[in-house]
């Protein structure tokens, strides 16, 4: 069976000089594309979570510099480095913990530095159209390695959203499901509804519904018993931001499953691509975790379920520690136990490796 058929979901797209992107607050009910013109609309998507998770943010945020780029050479030929900063700043400061967003556009900035008296609309669009396609090609090698590790027929568990609609295409955790799906079969993928946006009832299994894969919604407070129940093969969760001694910052209540995961000895595995690795983040404590606001967690929907006059804590994101994590896919191969020297080694490889 063809991984082919497990790949029909794509969250944003370029097209007529304009950014697509799916917007996944409204999912699963309604199936409704925005259509962005400018960078500042971009960057205001990314900020209000029409586009999430790390590479679809990236793959966005470059879109989003070709629109800076082409408005600032209508507006100033001749000056269009300077007329565009500013928009490519908004959109570096979109979502502070999403590393692949500054990653996309030092990509878009580095092909941009040669441009001569000429145009710089196409070699900006060009870039971001490669660093699409590579994001899809980096996770579907991904999922062939990590699908490698996995039992025929496995019962996996899942956090948050790690699909097609969190990348370019194909998806990080959710592309080994695909993949393992297409080689040895998939019994049953238990999704964690991820409390306060809902990502695994709504994307993650919405995804899985329309390619007929197996889901099974269960609240994030169930996981616990599940493991225990000696049924999962591994947990598989993606990344916003790895540092360089491999803590991981991932969807608030990644961290909980972790230590549960360990304390089961169920293999609990990360999936992520290079791009998620920042080097100048020495560890876990140096990430930067987003707040958002308390009605997130005070209410569903738009419909409040806690009395008025309370507070609540929100942070976006948790970390794992390193030594809670078997092991990293990436699409340069498996790293076992990651710690600084064996993320140091990855990095160094070529990246056809």
């Amino acid at each position: 069976m063809s991984d082919v058929l497990y790949d029909k979901v794509r969250a944003v797209e370029f097209c007529d000089g304009a950014v697509h992107l799916l917007d996944q607050r409204v999912l699963p009910g309604t199936l409704r594309y925005e259509i962005y013109t400018s960078a500042s609309e971009v960057a205001r998507a990314i900020n209000a979570m029409v586009v999430r998770g790390a590479p679809a943010i990236g793959v966005a945020a470059a879109y989003g510099a070709v629109l800076a780029v082409t408005a600032a050479y209508g507006r100033a030929p001749h000056d269009w480095r300077a007329a565009a900063a500013p928009d490519f700043a908004l959109l570096r400061q979109s979502r502070p913990t999403a590393v692949n967003l500054g990653w996309a556009l030092d990509v878009m900035e580095c092909a941009l530095r040669d441009v001569g008296e000429g145009s710089p609309i196409p070699i900006v669009e060009a870039a971001a159209r490669r660093l699409h396609d590579e994001d899809i090609a980096a996770n579907r090698r991904m999922g062939a390695f990590g699908a490698a590790l996995l039992p025929p027929a496995a019962r996996v568990l899942t956090h948050c959203n790690t699909g097609a609609l969190a990348t370019g295409g194909f998806g990080t955790a959710l592309g080994v499901v695909r993949a393992a799906a297409a080689k040895a079969g998939i019994s049953m993928v238990y999704a964690d509804e991820t409390r306060p946006w809902l990502q695994g009832a709504r994307l993650t299994a919405w995804e899985l519904v329309q390619e007929g894969l197996p889901v099974t919604v269960i609240a994030d407070s169930a996981a616990a018993a599940l493991l225990r129940s000696g049924t999962i093969a591994a947990v598989l969760v993606g990344a916003d931001r790895i540092a360089a001694n491999g803590d991981t910052a991932n969807k608030i209540g990644t961290y909980g499953l972790s230590v549960l995961a360990r304390h089961h000895g169920v293999p609990f595995y990360v999936v992520a691509p290079i791009s998620t690795i920042d080097p100048a983040t020495a560890c876990g404590a140096d990430i930067p975790i987003e707040e958002r606001a308390a009605a997130e967690v005070l209410s569903c929907q738009g419909v409040a379920h806690s009395p008025v006059g309370v507070s609540a804590w929100n942070p976006v994101f948790d970390v794992t520690p390193a030594a809670l994590i078997d092991a990293l896919i990436t699409e340069r191969g498996v790293v076992a136990r990651p710690d600084a020297d064996r993320i140091a080694r990855l990095l160094a490889q070529p990246a056809g490796a």
